[in-house]
């Protein structure tokens, strides 16, 4: 019994918890490709500041990972930190807060 609700807390982590592998300078110096962030299933409103790993509004099978720099209503306004190197909302516009699937807790190297 023990080992069966072992199992199923893991598999419930599992949908929880996620780790994420940062891939190219879109949020440089934040963080930098080959880091390993942990990211939490969004609980709450996304607020400005937040990093979030989101569904891109170009392509429903790539996620990006931006920081929120503004929010109207539903709508976020989402930004990598390295301007220069970064598609974010002054691309594709302001996107739904419900394409937001993961919240950035911490990261490490």
């Amino acid at each position: 019994m023990r080992r069966l609700a072992f199992i199923r807390m893991r598999q419930l982590l599992a949908t929880v918890v996620r780790r994420v592998k940062v891939e190219g300078p879109s949020m440089l110096p934040t963080y930098v490709a080959g880091e390993v962030l942990t990211g939490i299933r969004k609980w709450r409103r996304v607020r400005v500041g937040d990093v979030v790993v989101l569904r891109d509004p170009r392509d429903a099978s790539r996620w990006l990972l931006k920081r929120c720099v503004a929010r109207e209503g539903p709508m976020l306004d989402v930004r990598g930190d390295n301007e220069q190197a970064s598609t974010d909302s002054r691309d594709f516009g302001l996107v739904e807060s419900k394409n937001v699937r993961y919240l950035v807790l911490q990261h490490q190297k």
